[in-house]
């Protein structure tokens, strides 16, 4: 997985990712309702990785009320995304590539929002996650599941190797017990085919290699893609895309 691409594509699309990311505010409302019900009080140290614009950095520092809260992205950019929070004392940002980037030991909690899935190797991140927290700490996170973005998978054979609930749960199962688990599909309208990969462009998720920007590259591309889209996709009078939030709230395993 190219990072630098990756990394790129996000910073071009700050401008426009707030106002187009409103699945992504979802997932981020739904997980700091799912943090206050299942884990214990006060979270001191807290890091979230990936925080890219800071939706779900604001969440947190509202509602949990951290002592220290380390803000990381894989975009040095997004510091000046979140310089209303950063200009708190207790909130820092280090960029890097959250996979081998040094964080602090003795977290509380480590979280991310629709992060993971740009990861080279979850597994071994889950391991790193267990020797960086206490003795207490809790490890949370959403990311997506295989049939998300479906329908460009399927026309473009382009999308990211997503892991399934039970092959996550199963990665983290020997350094943590699973609190919560939970998935849910969320589909989304357009009016054409032309506006789902104009989305898609506003929200950075064109960075892959093999991206449905990289292959509609004509103008005959971009037709042919519009009418198998339209031909089998169209809900109504609209099409629609799909995303497959999974949400999971897991403890380190006491020793």
């Amino acid at each position: 997985m190219d990072k630098q691409l990756i990394a790129e594509r996000f910073s071009k699309a700050i401008p426009t990712y707030p106002q187009e990311a409103n699945v992504q505010r979802q997932i981020a409302d739904k997980m700091i309702h799912l943090l206050t019900k299942h884990i214990s009080f006060p979270c001191s140290k807290v890091i979230e990785f990936g925080c890219g614009t800071g939706i779900y950095s604001r969440m947190l520092l509202q509602a949990l009320r951290p002592e220290e809260l380390l803000l990381n992205d894989l975009c040095p950019e997004m510091k000046y995304c979140c310089e209303d929070i950063l200009r708190k004392e207790q909130v820092s940002f280090l960029p890097g590539d959250a996979e081998t980037v040094p964080f602090p030991a003795e977290s509380t909690l480590i979280t991310s929002c629709s992060a993971l899935q740009w990861f080279e190797s979850p597994e071994n991140f889950f391991k790193r996650c267990n020797a960086l927290l206490n003795k207490q700490g809790y490890f949370a996170f959403s990311t997506f599941g295989k049939e998300n973005m479906k329908e460009i998978r399927k026309l473009t054979g382009s999308g990211l190797p997503y892991r399934s609930r039970e092959e996550l749960v199963t990665a983290l199962s020997p350094h943590f017990d699973i609190l919560y688990s939970e998935e849910e599909l969320i589909p989304l309208s357009f009016d054409n085919p032309l506006k789902v990969l104009y989305h898609l462009k506003q929200t950075g998720v064109t960075g892959i290699s093999g991206s449905p920007s990289q292959q509609l590259r004509t103008r005959r591309d971009l037709q042919l893609f519009s009418e198998r889209y339209t031909q089998e996709f169209t809900q109504g009078t609209s099409v629609s895309l799909t995303y497959h939030p999974i949400y999971i709230i897991a403890k380190k395993k006491e020793v």
